[in-house]
C-alpha cells in the first residue's frame, strides 16, 4: 500500500468513527424501557392490552390532574345547597351531613326521629308514607288550627306534645321510616349535584391531558398485539408510565396505569403492567352505579 493510499484509508476510518461514536455514546448515556401490559376480567386470565397508547411522563398523571384542579376548583356543595328552594332546616341538614342524597336505604337508616319531625320536608314525607297506619296506634294530633291565634299557648303545648309522641313512635317503630324516601323523589337534588360533579370531572380530565401533552410527555408508544411496548433513548431519571384518554378493558374490568419507573444510564428497565399495579380497577357494574 502506498503512503497516499494509507492516508486515504485512515481518513475513511476516522470519518466512519465520527458518525458511529455519537450513536454509541448516546446508547451508553441513555436508557430504555420495555413494558408488557395485561388486564384480567373478574375471575379470568390476563389478556394483552393490544394497540393502545401509553405515555412516558415526567410527572405522575395524578399530580398533573391535581395541577389542573388548581385552576378549576371542585363545585362547592354548600353553595349548591344555598341555591336550593328548600327549608333552612333541610339546608342545614345537608351541610351537616355533606350530602344532598335524599333516597336509598342508607339515607333512611341514618335519619333520626329529631330529623324527621324537625325538618318539614321529611315530616311531610313521613306522614304521607304512613297515612294508612293512622288509627292503628299512630299518634293523633290534639291541637287545632283555630287555637293558633285564639289560644297560642295551648296550641304550642299540644303541638309540642304531638311532635314528642311522633318522635317516640318513630324510635319504637324504625321500620315506619323505610320507604319514606319515595315521597321525596321530586325534591331530591342529588341528580343535579352528580351532573355538576361529572361535568367538572370531565373538564379537569381534559385540562390535565392538555397540560400533560404540553409539559410532561417524554415519549409515546403503542402496544403491539402481545401487549408489549418500549421507550428508547430515555435520559436517566424517574418517570411515570401512564394512560390518559383511554382505558384497558377486559370483560367487566376497566383500568389504567400511572406507574413510576426509574431509568438508569445504559440499562433497560423491564416493567410488567397488570391489575395489581393499576391505578384503578373497576367493574362495569360499579361504573353503572356512579
Amino acid at each position: 500500500m502506498t503512503k497516499k493510499s494509507a492516508i486515504r484509508a485512515m481518513a475513511f476510518l476516522l470519518t466512519g468513527l465520527t458518525f458511529l461514536l455519537p450513536a454509541h455514546l448516546a446508547a451508553q448515556t441513555t436508557g430504555r424501557i420495555e413494558f408488557e401490559a395485561r388486564v384480567a376480567a373478574t375471575g379470568g386470565q390476563p389478556e394483552p392490552v393490544r394497540q393502545l397508547p401509553f405515555y412516558l411522563l415526567r410527572k405522575s398523571f395524578q399530580d398533573i390532574r391535581a395541577e389542573a384542579m388548581q385552576s378549576a376548583p371542585a363545585p362547592d356543595l354548600d353553595k349548591f345547597v344555598d341555591g336550593l328552594e328548600v327549608s333552612p332546616e333541610l339546608k342545614a341538614w345537608m351541610k351537616k351531613h355533606h350530602s344532598v342524597q335524599l333516597s336509598g336505604e342508607e339515607f333512611t337508616k341514618n335519619l333520626t326521629p329529631e330529623d324527621i319531625v324537625g325538618i318539614s320536608e321529611y315530616f311531610k314525607a313521613y306522614m304521607t308514607h304512613n297515612a294508612a297506619y293512622r288509627g292503628m296506634g299512630f299518634p293523633e294530633p290534639k291541637f287545632k288550627e283555630k287555637d293558633r291565634k285564639a289560644n297560642p299557648e295551648k296550641y304550642e303545648e299540644q303541638k309540642d306534645q304531638y311532635e314528642a309522641s311522633v318522635r317516640k313512635f318513630i324510635a319504637a317503630s324504625p321500620d315506619s321510616v323505610k320507604g319514606m324516601d319515595l315521597e321525596l323523589v321530586d325534591l331530591n337534588p342529588n341528580a343535579k349535584w352528580v351532573a355538576l360533579e361529572n361535568k367538572h370531572a370531565k373538564m379537569v380530565e381534559a385540562d390535565a391531558m392538555q397540560i400533560a401533552e404540553e409539559r410532561y410527555v417524554v415519549a409515546r408508544a403503542e402496544t403491539d398485539l402481545d401487549g408489549r411496548g418500549s421507550f428508547s433513548g430515555v435520559a436517566p431519571g424517574n418517570y411515570w408510565i401512564g394512560m390518559f384518554g383511554a382505558e384497558a378493558i377486559s370483560g367487566d374490568v376497566r383500568q389504567h396505569w400511572d406507574l413510576r419507573v426509574t431509568v438508569r444510564q445504559g440499562e433497560t428497565a423491564s416493567i410488567e403492567l397488570s391489575n395489581f399495579n393499576a391505578v384503578r380497577s373497576t367493574t362495569s357494574a360499579q361504573n353503572s352505579n356512579n
